[in-house]
């Protein structure tokens, strides 16, 4: 007997049809001899539509209350499985994040998991029952409030549920067939990859590929948990992610085909790209900076410094992070203006990050001429360059990513013959 963990996302139990079809696949599995315990979001765009009832009602709402209005999505989501569930004349039971052991640290709005003790959930399993779990949730150690865990927490809470409790694989649903080459909406060729490294995922993940939240990758890498990512809406076999020592071990067996030097191609039009023009050449003025930015908890991706002026000993330095925290990154450099002795600031938010990945980079010569030259092929502006040994990204015109995504993929060879399916919703 395998123990799963099914984790089914928003566009999965959208509406009352969908919870009843979800409910049915969940019970085929139990019932195939199988011990499963399941984890949900909120129902189609109910987190959305309680953010937006917080914003009219309070322009800042309290963080800690924002946290309580917005677990009541991921509450209506599991209850009502749990009610399908036992029409099929199984026993469902229905469990918050704080009910199924979900220790957090107290950060409301992007809280992080420090403890998982499912004592509750293993109870239920030992009794014959379907466990299902709210996902994006949890409770904070120190203060016994409740805490959210960020968008697509609900990936991460699944995956942290089935590395405490051992399960054999996490199986992620979703409205697609697994991980394509690129995001099927954008590339109606793109290619389902069957297999995907930890470290490929991760890649993908961090750069603007929907289909899996970057910190459940990370949890299911260091755990060594096999993801499954699959549709909800078919029966189709998806992409495991795995290790590269588990997939080694596939294609010895004869289960895989050898992997592509290029796993894919994802774009994120969702960053920001300040600028700190005018910076003193010398020692300690990047530290500065950095070091603000740090102190107010923003995340910096890419980072280039132009050469210094002769003429007057400064420079520019240029970095992008996530478009929701570039107003903190302003206000946190320009309160050590004074410090810094900068001499302007300059945001550009129609930006976009272009990525290619794939671990085959690492042994094969000319990925690099490729990319660019299809860039430049189809017009398309470099504006910054960031690379690691299995990925090259680059900063163009958000205008531009479509286009980048598709030229990048073309040029590569990842077209497949026909259309990819895309069932519904945004890809989560």
């Amino acid at each position: 007997m395998a123990l799963i963990v099914q984790k089914f996302g928003g566009s999965s139990v959208a509406d009352a049809e969908s919870v009843k079809r979800v409910a049915k696949r969940i019970v085929e599995t139990k019932r195939a001899g199988n011990e499963v315990v399941v984890v949900v979001s909120a129902m189609g765009d109910t987190t959305d539509e309680l953010l937006d009832l917080a914003e009219q009602v309070s322009p800042e709402p309290p963080s800690r209350e924002l946290d309580m209005l917005l677990t009541a999505g991921e509450r209506i989501s599991m209850a009502v499985l749990a009610m399908a569930i036992a029409d099929l004349g199984e026993d469902g039971r229905s469990y918050t994040g704080s009910q199924a052991g979900l220790i957090t640290d107290s950060a409301h709005g992007a809280a992080r998991i420090i403890d998982v003790t499912p004592g509750r959930i293993q109870e239920a399993l030992a009794e014959g029952a379907i466990p299902i779990v709210a996902g994006f949730q949890g409770v904070a150690q120190d203060t016994k409030d409740v805490t959210t865990l960020g968008r697509g927490g609900s990936d991460t809470t699944a995956v942290a549920l089935a590395a405490a409790l051992k399960a054999s694989v996490c199986e992620i649903f979703t409205d697609v067939d697994g991980v394509f080459s690129a995001d099927p909406r954008v590339v109606p060729a793109a290619r389902q990859v069957p297999y995907i490294t930890y470290e490929e995922m991760l890649e993908l993940a961090a750069v603007g590929a929907k289909v899996l939240h970057l910190r459940c990758v990370e949890y299911a890498r260091r755990f060594d948990l096999p993801i499954h990512v699959r549709s909800s809406f078919s029966h189709r076999e998806g992409t495991l992610v795995m290790s590269p020592a588990a997939i080694a071990a596939a294609i010895a067996e004869g289960k895989a085909m050898e992997q592509p030097i290029i796993s894919g191609v994802a774009a994120d039009v969702n960053d920001a790209k300040i600028t700190v023009v005018g910076v003193p050449d010398k020692p300690g003025q990047a530290a500065a900076i950095f070091g603000a930015l740090a102190d107010a908890g923003v995340n910096i991706d890419m980072i280039v410094q132009n050469v210094s002026a002769a003429s007057t000993g400064r420079t520019d330095v240029t970095f992008t992070t996530p478009s929701g925290s570039a107003k903190k990154a302003l206000s946190a450099i320009d309160a050590k203006r004074a410090d810094i002795a900068f001499e302007d600031l300059i945001i550009d938010e129609e930006i976009a990050k272009v990525s290619l990945v794939g671990a085959g980079m690492r042994s094969h010569p000319g990925v690099s001429a490729t990319f660019f030259a299809a860039l430049a092929d189809n017009g398309i502006n470099v504006e910054m360059i960031s690379t690691s040994e299995i990925r090259i990204s680059v900063v163009t015109r958000v205008d531009d990513a479509k286009k980048a995504v598709k030229a990048l993929h073309t040029a590569f060879g990842l077209d497949a013959d026909g259309e990819a399916v895309v069932y519904g919703g945004t890809g989560r």
